[in-house]
């Protein structure tokens, strides 16, 4: 594996395979998400996204947790300027996680809390191991989870979110995979191997029409329908220009494996 040149105070970064793995590394703090922690995810989020070698990244977590959500310590007597200072940070993460190109795979483990929440739901992809649990418990302190709540009602049916939301208690990992909210609910000791093994299904394709994939997918999903049509009619249009869409068309007919250009 290779490692990030920069180095960071609360972030491990390696990449291997052109998949690039992002550790929030607090694990005395649950991975919880202090503004330096934030704004250290940010830079690498953004730096990894103009790498052309990485076709996908796996978040994770260490220690026993995969994300405690803000770090309350920070939270006490503040001005109202930090805590809009704050939650502007938290949301320019989320919103870095879905504009890079590459899919964001969230390996989850052991309790996904509030911000925490937020991050698997907004991460692309989320594999957890069986005994994760997903909660947005901050109307239990008089805070409501209403930036999570964004992600959260994104990603699963009104009815889950909102029972989510105005009870605080969690759910399994199970549960979430029937709301939506996980893709695959493994054993903690295969997570890592599944994880990985998903990671490399979407690196085996064209990172250039993947990462038009993701982009377009996130533009249509507010549209109405015969908007998101016209949307994706041009966007289709122009992938089907790429060399590597011609690429692949012409290996499907002649039953040969593609040869992608960012190889």
């Amino acid at each position: 594996m290779t490692t990030a040149a920069q180095a960071y105070q609360h972030v491990l970064y390696e990449s291997d395979d052109r998949v690039a793995t992002i550790t929030m590394n607090r694990p005395g703090r649950r991975n919880a998400l202090s503004l330096e922690h934030m704004e250290e995810l940010i830079e690498v989020f953004r730096s990894t996204g103009r790498r052309g070698d990485i076709g996908a990244v796996v978040l994770r977590g260490a220690g026993p947790a995969f994300c405690a959500g803000h770090d309350l310590s920070e939270m006490t007597g503040r001005s109202p300027a930090f805590y809009r200072q704050l939650f502007d940070t938290c949301t320019v993460l989320m919103e870095t996680i879905q504009t890079i190109p590459q899919p964001v795979i969230a390996q989850v483990h052991g309790m996904a809390t509030a911000a925490g929440c937020q991050l698997a739901a907004t991460c692309d992809l989320v594999v957890a191991a069986e005994e994760a649990r997903f909660a947005t418990p901050g109307v239990k302190i008089g805070l409501f989870c209403s930036t999570p709540m964004v992600a959260l009602s994104r990603a699963v049916p009104a009815k889950q979110a909102l029972e989510m939301l105005l009870t605080g208690e969690p759910i399994s990992a199970a549960e979430a995979r029937s709301y939506g909210l996980v893709n695959r609910v493994v054993p903690a000791a295969e997570l890592e191997e599944a994880t990985r093994a998903l990671a490399a299904r979407i690196v085996a394709a064209s990172a250039t029409v993947v990462g038009l994939g993701k982009q377009a997918f996130y533009r249509q999903l507010g549209m109405p329908q015969h908007q998101a049509y016209a949307y994706t009619r041009e966007v289709m249009s122009f992938n089907a220009t790429f060399p590597d869409a011609q690429e692949g068309i012409c290996a499907f007919l002649e039953k040969r494996a593609p040869r992608w250009g960012d190889r």
